[in-house]
């Protein structure tokens, strides 16, 4: 094999492994802001990339005013998550405990939110956590979503 073509299929190994990307399904205002964005909640979803058939939705807090136009504000640690099976559920690869599925940035600097998964296999069920840190500072505050695995009609 040539080197281009194994440089690219490590590559593309690599981006197979990136947590999911979200799609926004909307937003309310919480704060009135008189200059910049409004304080808002704001839903997104995202699929597994490593589990087909789940869909998850998150729920987070977002920072308005000057510093979230111009993305310097730091959000908060709140957020939620509720993850369902929407079709047949098809695992594609290994999947290892504590493994991101989602990952979002929550401040210019070294915050993000996270998703990740267990299996927790005594009980054939998928179990989602989502939670903030720090490269210092991590927050307790966390929710968890679980999905039982279980046959699909017409499967």
């Amino acid at each position: 094999m040539t080197r281009s073509l194994c440089a690219a299929l490590v590559a593309l190994a690599s981006l197979a492994a990136l947590p999911a990307a979200a799609e926004e399904v909307g937003c309310v205002s919480t704060t009135f802001k008189m200059i910049g964005p409004n304080n808002k909640i704001c839903i997104d979803s995202f699929r597994d990339p490593k589990v087909e058939g789940v869909v998850c939705h998150v729920s987070r807090a977002k920072t308005g005013g000057v510093k979230g136009a111009v993305g310097l504000a730091e959000d908060t640690s709140d957020a939620s998550i509720a993850c369902r099976q929407v079709g047949p559920i098809r695992i594609q690869g290994e999947l290892k405990d504590g493994e991101d599925v989602f990952r979002e940035s929550r401040s210019w600097l070294f915050k993000k939110l996270q998703v990740v998964r267990f299996y927790d296999k005594p009980n054939n069920t998928l179990v989602y956590l989502s939670y903030s840190d720090k490269v210092i500072d991590g927050s307790p505050k966390n929710s968890i979503s679980t999905v039982p695995i279980m046959p699909w009609s017409g499967q």
